[in-house]
């Protein structure tokens, strides 16, 4: 059985449980204690404070925790997959876990790019979100789309989850038609993000983090075979993990892909690294593969 590691992308994080896993557990504690360092200020004290579900801190403590619990995978229960993979903001632990950056430098990007994309977003696309929804079959979102096109609206996809399951980045002033024309059609809306991610329109934040964030720092050809959650290349080079890591903010994910690439490579078992939502949900996750879910909250359980 081959197994593929999976850091999933980022949720609203809840200090309640992340916190308590980062404080409690030696392996969060150990990955903390670097970042503390790294970064020169105490991330959980920061991360309580913060607020925001999407803060640099928040993203800091998602960070420490996934890679804390792939450790603690691999030390307790010897968790060693043959595949590496992470949509949307589970890249940054992936390039880590596969050697492509140091957790040094890891850190110090997340921050950067968290920064970066605050002030951009803070000046530019400011009428736009990225609303996700499912049971929405190719035909009835072809309809949907219809209508936006003959109304002179503009999207841009920003993700394909699942057959039924996308990522659509619109103007927030069409959000609501829109919410309700996927409902008439037989769809379910999830979640509406903003800022918003993954689309075209936002080649402006990645010529920013190419000059400012990854110009100075040292991308290495992976260690363990790392596949892109743009189309599901496997990279092997320093370039293509340094491609991917720009691709995120204009090129939407493609789980399908993913999950495609996976399987062509004898990946029968998936080890979710991370509190997910989402992805270890979706049917093509779960009819293709075994899978385990590992997150702060079933570890501070399992400690107890």
């Amino acid at each position: 059985m081959s197994t593929a590691i999976v850091f999933p992308g980022m949720g609203p994080s809840r200090f309640a449980d992340a916190g308590r896993f980062m404080l409690l557990d030696p392996y969060a504690r150990k990955r903390l204690a670097v970042a503390d360092e790294v970064l020169g200020h105490r991330v959980a004290e920061r991360f309580r404070a913060g607020g925001a579900d999407y803060s640099e801190y928040a993203q800091v403590a998602f960070l420490v925790n996934c890679l804390a619990l792939a450790d603690r995978a691999l030390d307790r229960a010897g968790e060693e997959p043959a595949v590496c993979v992470g949509p949307s903001f589970g890249q940054k632990a992936a390039v880590a876990y596969s050697g492509s950056l140091s957790y040094e430098d890891t850190l110090r990007m997340t921050v950067a790019m968290a920064r970066c994309e605050e002030e951009y977003f803070r000046e530019h696309h400011q009428d736009v979100v990225t609303h996700s929804f499912t049971r929405l079959p190719e035909d009835r979102l072809k309809e949907a789309l219809r209508e936006l096109d003959a109304d002179g609206e503009w999207y841009e996809f920003s993700g394909y989850l699942d057959d039924d399951f996308h990522l659509l980045s619109l103007g927030a002033g069409r959000l609501d038609r829109f919410k309700k024309r996927i409902s008439d059609l037989g769809g379910y809306s999830m979640y509406s993000m903003r800022p918003p991610v993954h689309a075209p329109a936002f080649a402006g934040l990645r010529r920013i983090v190419e000059r400012e964030v990854l110009s100075g720092l040292t991308v290495r050809a992976p260690s363990l075979p790392l596949v892109a959650d743009q189309d599901g290349t496997v990279l092997d080079s320093a370039e293509g993990v340094r491609t991917m890591l720009l691709d995120t903010f204009d090129r939407p994910i493609d789980w399908r892909a993913i999950t495609d690439t996976l399987t062509g490579l004898g990946v029968t078992r998936l080890v979710f690294s991370g509190a997910d939502n989402l992805f270890h949900r979706l049917r093509r996750t779960e009819r293709a593969f075994e899978v385990r879910n590992l997150t702060p909250k079933s570890a501070v359980a399992a400690r107890r």
